[in-house]
């Protein structure tokens, strides 16, 4: 298994689990929308994130909840460039959450380091464009690609059925094997199984139980637990918001069974799961 993942201008210790702190600039995100959409907010909230040990900031501009609605190309623009601007001079690592091509060549050319698509870089944007090309043509940004069930409009309406731990790491195999045919190294992917994406609550937690299966494909992993509805569900807590606790318990799970760049909403708490479990860790050899 790497130890580092390659971006565009870092290289990420991944010996010990990493904080990717979310911000979303957008109105309608499932748990913080519309909290972040006005630059001071979003940098600000960036900063804290960062003094919160935040070792990535991964920044999106649409929603992909469950229902949600697209978002057009040049509002997705206008929402991230000028934030893209700013943030590359902070550095740390910037993970561009979309799955246009335009959206991640713009924010490439600017100096993001990192592609996290749900889409796995399956769409195709105008004139051919696709997200393989631009991730190719940008010889060292990272890549995250994740496992989606569907569409963000009906994804949730027909989730999948059987098996879900062999459907994700069979088809996130074959996007990764894909890249690397285009000339990819291996050290430029992670991969994110996609937890909420098309997957009942007993599917998610099966994902979890059973990591270590899709962590044998060879390449890291990508946890995104944070405030997602399974949790709600198990909990009885309705309010994204409410879910800290249970976010940081799975965010540590998935840390204990292997992943290594864990997607919270809620950098500092789950910073301080994190060294608990480390120091017990430091016991056990």
């Amino acid at each position: 298994m790497q130890t580092s993942w390659q971006t565009s201008r870092f290289t990420i210790d991944l010996s010990q689990p990493v904080v990717m702190g979310i911000l979303n600039v957008t109105p309608d995100s499932f748990s913080d929308g519309g909290r972040y959409d006005q630059m001071s907010a979003a940098l600000s909230h960036a900063e804290s994130m960062m003094r919160d040990g935040a070792g990535i900031i991964d920044m999106g501009a649409e929603s992909t909840r469950p229902g949600a609605s697209p978002l057009s190309l040049e509002e997705e623009l206008a929402r991230l460039l000028p934030l893209v601007r700013e943030l590359v001079g902070w550095q740390i690592p910037l993970s561009i959450d979309t799955y246009k091509p335009e959206v991640m060549q713009a924010c490439l050319d600017l100096g993001a380091d990192i592609i996290n698509d749900v889409w796995a870089l399956r769409r195709e944007g105008r004139h051919g464009l696709t997200g393989t090309s631009v991730v190719t043509r940008h010889g060292r940004c990272g890549i995250c690609l994740m496992h989606m069930h569907l569409e963000p409009q009906t994804m949730q309406l027909a989730p999948m059925e059987g098996d879900a731990v062999g459907q994700v790491q069979h088809f996130l195999q074959a996007r990764a094997d894909h890249l690397v045919a285009q000339g990819v190294s291996s050290n430029r992917i992670v991969l994110d199984v996609g937890i909420g994406f098309g997957k009942t609550v007993e599917q998610n937690f099966a994902l979890l139980a059973r990591q270590s299966e899709v962590l044998a494909l060879g390449w890291p992993l990508l946890a995104g637990w944070s405030r997602k509805s399974s949790l709600g569900r198990v909990t009885g807590i309705e309010s994204p918001n409410q879910r800290v606790v249970a976010s940081v318990t799975a965010a540590v799970l998935a840390a204990d069974r292997g992943a290594r760049i864990l997607r919270v909403h809620d950098v500092g708490p789950t910073v301080e799961g994190l060294k608990v479990w480390q120091a017990m860790q430091q016991q056990t050899g």
